[in-house]
């Protein structure tokens, strides 16, 4: 028994000290094709509203969602949020609290997304959209062509609908 925990310690060690890194698409369709897929979204609120994104890429091009992304093998959850908060909106941030789960019933093909929501406040005024959603904006009531599972934790937390 000493030498299995041993082993599994050294193995724990060993995926903590791994670089992060994205795996190829076709890999990550495989694998979360099988598998629950771990998420992070960000919530900024302000007297403005709620701060949504509209996808430029597939799945769900063209909806506004949460800025989010997928927790990467090695990272910890406070690690994604910084990194989708750098690469989604270019800024840091600094987490509040976690809110809560969010399922989306559909990952456009790229699996069962589970985000974890954290509410984040970002440490700069001049938020920018990233790559995979250039356009940002606040909003105090839903705008068409949102996620529906964003619009149900929207109304269900914010009682914005």
């Amino acid at each position: 028994m000493e030498e299995t925990e041993t082993g599994f310690h050294f193995f724990c060690d060993k995926l903590l000290l791994m670089k992060t890194k994205r795996l190829p698409l076709k890999e990550f369709k495989y694998i979360y094709s099988k598998v629950p897929r771990l998420c992070v979204d960000l919530v900024i609120k302000n007297k403005e509203g709620i701060l949504l994104s509209k996808r430029d890429i597939p799945p769900e091009k063209g909806w506004w969602h949460f800025p989010g992304g997928t927790v990467l093998m090695g990272e910890t959850l406070k690690d994604t949020v910084k990194r989708v908060a750098q690469e989604e909106l270019n800024t840091k941030v600094k987490i509040k609290k976690l809110l809560g789960f969010l399922e989306y019933s559909d990952g456009g093909g790229l699996g069962y997304p589970i985000s974890a929501v954290f509410i984040v406040t970002p440490l700069s005024k001049n938020l920018q959209g990233g790559e995979q959603a250039k356009e940002i904006n606040f909003f105090k009531s839903v705008p068409e062509k949102t996620l529906p599972e964003v619009k149900r934790f929207l109304k269900n937390n914010f009682n914005i609908s």
